[in-house]
């Protein structure tokens, strides 16, 4: 990713919408599977550390690794979030077999550097029998953009390869579903018509206070909608819950 992009992250992601978004979920499923609650947990990919961040001030009671490619992020990940940060890529994570009892990684395999299969097959060496993966994804390569290209994006999946990778990857009880579905064709307004070109900036940004508090409401209907059991046809990420046996 771009030093610029980090920097922005960094800025944001305590406040912006979809990042508030994405580690609620994120935050949800590990609730409901929280893997052996006795081992700690890894966010692959940690970037500047707002998920890591957000687990502490939930006081999980687990301890709190990271694993940042870019030093600089990794520094701040882990002077942002109190956790052990370790500088690396999931290609080679720097722990013993079976250490975790959850592994969270929120866009991370859709990166340019990444090969998913080494990257999942990483993630499923480090935790431990039983434990749970939780992945966050960008949906539909038709969604490619220049916030893609900025955040260096090289795929977006569906639901079915998604969970499909992970079944061949020796996942087991997978669960996949969409979100930001609500906001979907803003998302495709945004992306398609009013930033198509080369040279227009990524997603990650400072919002007004009333946009940002309209777009996270949104997502929060969302979030509620889908706790009584609706699911979506489509939206713009995927979130996937697995266990490895």
């Amino acid at each position: 990713m771009e030093t610029a992009e980090y920097a922005l992250m960094d800025v944001v992601e305590d406040r912006m919408w979809w990042y508030r978004a994405v580690h609620a979920r994120v935050l949800d499923a590990l609730a409901r599977r929280p893997g052996d609650p006795a081992r700690p947990v890894l966010d692959a990919g940690c970037g500047t550390g707002g998920l890591l961040r957000r687990l502490a001030e939930r006081a999980i009671g687990r301890p709190l690794f990271g694993v940042e490619y870019f030093e600089p992020a990794a520094r701040r990940a882990s002077a942002k979030s109190g956790a052990a940060v370790a500088v690396g890529d999931v290609h080679a994570l720097p722990f013993p077999d079976g250490t975790f009892g959850a592994v969270l990684s929120v866009d991370v395999l859709c990166h340019r550097l990444i090969q998913p299969e080494r990257g999942l097959a990483e993630m499923r060496r480090v935790l431990a029998p039983g434990g749970t993966l939780i992945l966050n994804l960008p949906a539909f390569e038709w969604l490619k953009s220049a916030h893609d290209r900025r955040v260096h994006n090289a795929r977006r999946t569906t639901l079915r390869a998604a969970r499909a990778q992970l079944a061949e990857a020796g996942f087991t009880r997978i669960e996949a579903r969409y979100w930001n579905a609500l906001l979907l064709p803003l998302m495709v307004i945004q992306r398609k018509l009013l930033a198509a070109k080369e040279e227009a900036a990524s997603d990650v940004a400072p919002y007004p206070p009333w946009l940002d508090r309209m777009l996270h409401g949104v997502t929060e209907l969302e979030r509620r909608l889908a706790a009584l059991g609706l699911r979506y046809p489509a939206g713009g990420s995927v979130l996937l819950v697995a266990t490895r046996p």
